[in-house]
């Protein structure tokens, strides 16, 4: 007996020195520092952003279906109900708030590249303008920052001026997903949509569109910036329609986040590729980033690299509205010419070299 109290006493003060050591050890540990913090929450920012805009579609619309043969049905109707009443918002200016653009986790987002906007001229509000916004990239991180948060201070930098950026019309289909993205100031690259945002919705008013779009993602990849801008004319017709002036701006470092395979022109894939961009509107890149644990890791995350974009000269346009095709050309010409400008004026303080060369196809 006494052997069995003694073996329990031995167990009991062997466990009561475990607990010492591990708390011990615990509090002797190194407590994560500012730095890793922020670091910590850069990366759920940026993590939160790509899933939303790869997957939120899909899932809410998935689960508006699997809500259908459940018991909480009532809900997938009441939504639909809504959704018809309310179709047409994203083609009449959207529902945006301000407060979602005034978040932390996009001041987070802003500083994991980081990302900055800088300024060259004024843009005053008794205009209208249309901003294009080159290149594309894969997910057009720099336009999405610069125009839709207020991270990077385009409300300071453009008092009275208030941004959109046109995006697929599809994604607006897409239930909830819907209204996540008009919250922001989104809404779809059409041309009601547009119109009705530069002739009905008063005046300073600046729709932000990628013009190169889902072919210009194709040829995106390091080192080399391509553009697909000489037969894209539609926004300079819609300028000229609506008498909004043209601003060219350029995000250096947008096609730095992520590395794709690009596959030549004519191969079996490439083809591929073009043909679910006529009929999808985007093109399926093969792409990869960085992971989760660390930026050597592969994964869908952008590899943390900087993003200046730059807002150049505003090109005034006249108002006409039925401009004949000679006119369009001329002033997409000099819009060209413009872009160009800003791409070689400012090409060697972010990031490139004097001898880079802007391609326009």
């Amino acid at each position: 007996m006494k052997t069995l109290i003694a073996a329990y006493s031995q167990n009991r003060s062997g466990s009561h020195a475990s607990i010492q050591a591990a708390l011990h050890t615990l509090l002797t540990a190194p407590w994560p520092s500012q730095r890793d913090v922020r670091a910590c929450l850069q990366l759920l920012s940026v993590l939160q952003w790509v899933l939303s805009f790869l997957f939120m579609g899909i899932i809410s619309l998935l689960l508006l279906i699997y809500l259908v043969f459940t018991s909480f049905w009532p809900i997938s109707a009441l939504y639909l109900v809504w959704l018809i009443f309310d179709w047409d918002t994203p083609e009449r200016g959207g529902r945006r708030f301000a407060w979602l653009r005034k978040w932390a986790v996009w001041r987070h987002f802003r500083d994991y590249f980081p990302i900055q906007l800088v300024k060259t001229h004024d843009l005053h509000p008794s205009q209208n303008y249309i901003i294009g916004s080159h290149p594309h990239g894969i997910l057009c991180v720099g336009a999405f920052c610069n125009f839709i948060t207020g991270s990077t201070g385009f409300f300071e930098k453009y008092p009275g001026i208030r941004p959109f950026l046109a995006t697929l019309g599809g994604n607006f289909r897409m239930p909830f997903f819907r209204e996540y993205l008009m919250s922001g100031g989104l809404c779809p690259v059409t041309r009601q949509a547009i119109g009705y945002l530069l002739s009905r919705n008063g005046t300073g008013n600046a729709v932000a569109i990628v013009i190169g779009g889902a072919a210009e993602s194709l040829s995106c990849r390091p080192g080399v910036t391509t553009l697909i801008l000489k037969n894209r004319k539609g926004f300079v017709r819609m300028a000229l329609q609506h008498g909004a002036h043209l601003v060219p701006s350029f995000s250096f470092g947008e096609n730095e986040l992520f590395r794709q395979v690009v596959f030549k022109e004519g191969s079996w894939m490439r083809n591929l590729q073009e043909r679910c961009r006529k009929l999808l509107g985007f093109a399926p890149c093969l792409f990869y980033g960085r992971g989760l644990t660390s930026t050597h890791s592969r994964g869908f995350l952008p590899f943390p690299r900087p993003i200046t974009t730059v807002v150049g000269e505003p090109m005034t346009v006249p108002k006409i509205e039925d401009p004949s095709h000679e006119t369009v050309d001329l002033y997409h010409g000099m819009y060209i010419r413009s872009l160009l400008k800003l791409f070689n004026e400012h090409k060697a303080k972010y990031g490139l070299s004097e001898t880079d060369e802007l391609r326009i196809l």
